[in-house]
Formats: structure tokens, C-alpha cells, sequence
């Protein structure tokens, strides 16, 4: 029987790599200084549908935390699938990163660490275990120190929990324009199921964005997609596509995997998976063509304006590999 399943996709170019420059003369490596590797994603679960129609907020309350004069890591609500990060340390744009090891994925989370006092969500994609949290500062051009640490033990309240909720990749608040006009399309296509929804969303992405070729040209580094600029100037690359529609969707109730990995020519790319009440995770990407599913990718899809050919790529499976989720 034919899962009645829909998960969108999303392309995406992600940056990774640690490229830190340095002005001058060579400055003397300071001790306990060592060398981190290029920077990339990272990873997530699975489970069954929630009924939420609202933005859960992540807070940080300060139960549990480790902290020094630098860094704080707040994992009072670890039960609910994040982890909050907070840089205090100061410096003339301190280059910070946090690392995140899972209890399942082999690869290690990378990410950069915002320096302006306030917290960043990072989430615990592996789901239930332990997970060893770092945070590493830039002392010279791609040597890191580390500042702080914490080893967090997670039991999810759910196996949605990161999965419903904001983060620094897919990053909206009560406040969004993002989560407004999700709101809104919803309601005039009086959607009420998952599968609905995300139908819903997704023509409104594929037939409202446009490709941004000269940002994919040359992408910022360390580039971390703002849901209402994509929203506002109706344009973007891949990461944007898939950090919006993954914002709007889980404002909307729908648990998300925004997932990283590699289409069979190698590019790095971002789509996202979709938890369907009547099938449960889906582990690649489908699309309804009115006919059959097939993989969809909507990057790719407006972009080309649905070229067949595309089209046909799309839909082998074969074609994406996934490394993290977020």
C-alpha cells in the first residue's frame, strides 16, 4: 500500500570549513592550542505526531548549567531536545565554535557560536543519551582553545523535541513574519493534516522564491539563513529554501528534519524530511505529482521551473545521500 507520505526538499549549498585568517606577524600558539577540522552539519531521530500549533520557544532557565567567564551552556531543557549557548567572553570579533557529540552519529556538530551575548539553540538530534558539548575559541588562523565543556545526559520528553522547536539553522519566534504568513496560508487552504500542510507550504516556496545564483556564486562563510530576509526578498540559495519551509511547517504544528548531505555529483545540499500521521518518518524526500510520489526537491524544482529532466533526477532516491539533521 502507497505510504501516504510528503516530505519536501530543499538544496542547499551548506558552508563548512574553519577559515580563519590573521593580520601581521605570526602570533606565538599558546598553549593547549590545537588544530580543529573543517566544520560541517549535524545529526537527529525519530518518533510519533504531536499536536502543536504553536511556537514552542526555547528558554534558557538556568537550572542546569556550566559556565566561567567566557561561555555558558544552559541544558536546563535538555528533556525538550536543545541545548542553549550563550559567548560572554568579549574580544574584538572572537571567532567561536561549538561542538556537539551525539551518543549515535559518528560525525561531530559543528557550529559557529554568535558573539553578541545573547544564546544560540543548538539541538540534540541523536535523540535519548549522552552528548559531550564544547566550546572553542579561534586563537590563530585555524588553531582553536577550548574554553568550556559539559557533558549532558538527555531523555526527551518526545521523540519530536528537536524536531518542533527553533534552532540556529532553523531559527523563527512567535514574532516571525515567517510563521505569520504560514499561519495564514494555512488557514485559506483550510489544511489540517500534516500532508496538507506541507502541500501547502511547499507551492507557496517553489512558486514565490527564486534561485539566488550570484549568493551561491560566492556564499558567505559560516552562513546562517535568516527565515524573514528569505522571506522578504523572496530569493535565496538552497539552505534558505529549506530553512524557510522548515520554519513555516514547524510553527505549524509539523515536526521537521532539516537534513544535510550530498547529491550523487557531490554538491552539499540541505532538504527535509516530514513526520506523516499516517506513515511516521519518511527517510527520503516524496513528492505527489498528482499521480505517484516521487522525490522532490524544491530547490531544484523552481529553479528549473520543473524541468522533466530535473524532474526525473529528483525522484531517484539514489541520488542524496544524508550525512546530519538538524
Amino acid at each position: 500500500m502507497l505510504k501516504r507520505m510528503f516530505a519536501a526538499v530543499l538544496a542547499a549549498t551548506l558552508l563548512t570549513g574553519l577559515t580563519c585568517g590573521r593580520s601581521g606577524g605570526a602570533p606565538e600558539r599558546p598553549s593547549g592550542a590545537v588544530k580543529l577540522r573543517a566544520l560541517t552539519g549535524e545529526a537527529i531521530p525519530l518518533a510519533a505526531s504531536p499536536v502543536v500549533y504553536s511556537v514552542l520557544s526555547p528558554t534558557a532557565s538556568g537550572t542546569k548549567v556550566e559556565r566561567n567567564g567566557s561561555a555558558t551552556i544552559d541544558y536546563s531543557n535538555a528533556q525538550d531536545g536543545y541545548i542553549m549557548i550563550k559567548w560572554s567572553g568579549g574580544g574584538s570579533n572572537p571567532k567561536i565554535k561549538v561542538r556537539i557529540t551525539g551518543p549515535k552519529c559518528p560525525d561531530v556538530y559543528q557550529y559557529t557560536l554568535r558573539t553578541d551575548g545573547n544564546y544560540d539553540v543548538f539541538p540534540l538530534s541523536d535523540g535519548d543519551g549522552t552528548y559531550k558539548v564544547e566550546v572553542w575559541q579561534n586563537v590563530y588562523d585555524n588553531k582553536y582553545s577550548q574554553v568550556l565543556t559539559a557533558k549532558v545526559s538527555a531523555q526527551l520528553t518526545d521523540q519530536f523535541a528537536p524536531f518542533i522547536r527553533p534552532n540556529q539553522y532553523v531559527n523563527y519566534s512567535d514574532n516571525s513574519a515567517a510563521v505569520s504568513k504560514a499561519a495564514d496560508l494555512i488557514a485559506e487552504a483550510g489544511a489540517g493534516d500534516n500532508l496538507s500542510k506541507v502541500r501547502v507550504i511547499y507551492e507557496w516556496v517553489v512558486s514565490s522564491l527564486t534561485y539566488d545564483k550570484q549568493k551561491a556564486a560566492n556564499p558567505p562563510k559560516n552562513y546562517v539563513p535568516n527565515v524573514d530576509t528569505v522571506l522578504s526578498e523572496r530569493k535565496g540559495i538552497c539552505f534558505d529554501y529549506a530553512a524557510l519551509m522548515s520554519a513555516m511547517l514547524r510553527s505549524q504544528g509539523v515536526p521537521i528534519k532539516l537534513v544535510v548531505g550530498y547529491t550523487s555529483s557531490g554538491q552539499y545540499h540541505a532538504w527535509i524530511n516530514v513526520w506523516s500521521e499516517d506513515g511516521g518518518w519518511v527517510d527520503s524526500m516524496i513528492y505527489f505529482d498528482g499521480q505517484v510520489w516521487s522525490l522532490m526537491d524544491p530547490t531544484f524544482a523552481s529553479s528549473s521551473n520543473k524541468n522533466q529532466s530535473v524532474m526525473e533526477f529528483i525522484g531517484d532516491g539514489t541520488n542524496y545521500k544524508e550525512k546530519f539533521v538538524y
